[in-house]
């Protein structure tokens, strides 16, 4: 087994690493296309960029989805934001353990973390803590049904069939279905104008995908 990676961050801001992650700004797009195992297996190996692309995917979407499920119990104690980078940080510190079977493991991965993190907290706080109602693992946005039938595609064949695309069709399957980014989020990195045609470019790019896969 390989041991842990070491995620050095040497900052003497306050501010959050989240923030730092992309050199491309709010504007920016991926700092990388290649699927989350690649980066898996480079930031296993101490490559500090990897790392910085796994954030960047990682941190944004987790803080939306994670916005609001702290119990009243835990607020106040513990910031949401926070609680998001620690988690991501803790957990590809020991990326080793992780070994991803489909094509949304590292986001459920992490949504999962962050659950049990929270669970943590209001532990922490309370002797005898009520049993806490978490929400549903959604997103922010509804998946279409060709998105559900990428994510559950195995691993393996997307990897051998996403590096057969364009960069442009990798980095719209990678932003949507890896990094999980929403719509209107899509089109404000790539620089579209509307929502639609941000949907309609991911919708391209999967059904081209797709092909590919049952070939």
């Amino acid at each position: 087994m390989m041991a842990p990676i070491q995620v050095i961050v040497k900052d003497q801001s306050r501010e959050p690493l989240a923030s730092k992650v992309s050199p491309h700004g709010e504007g920016g797009t991926l700092l990388s296309d290649e699927p989350t195992i690649e980066l898996v297996i480079r930031a296993r190996e101490g490559d500090r960029m990897a790392v910085e692309a796994l954030l960047q995917r990682s941190i944004p979407d987790l803080k939306r989805w994670a916005h609001g499920r702290l119990p009243a119990a835990a607020r106040g104690s513990l910031d949401t934001g926070d609680l998001v980078q620690d988690t991501v940080l803790h957990v590809l510190r020991r990326l080793d353990t992780f070994e991803p079977r489909h094509v949304g493991a590292m986001q459920a991965y992490l949504r999962q973390s962050v659950i049990n993190r929270i669970r943590d907290e209001v532990r922490r706080i309370a002797r005898h803590p009520k049993p806490a109602e978490l929400p549903q693992d959604l997103i922010s946005e509804l998946p279409s049904p060709l998105e559900e039938a990428v994510r559950v595609e195995a691993y393996d064949r997307y990897r051998a069939v996403l590096v057969q695309l364009s960069t442009r069709d990798r980095e719209m399957i990678v932003a949507r279905i890896e990094a999980q980014w929403n719509l209107s989020e899509i089109a404000r990195r790539f620089g579209m104008k509307t929502t639609d045609a941000a949907r309609m470019a991911v919708t391209r790019a999967l059904r081209r995908l797709m092909d590919r896969l049952k070939t």
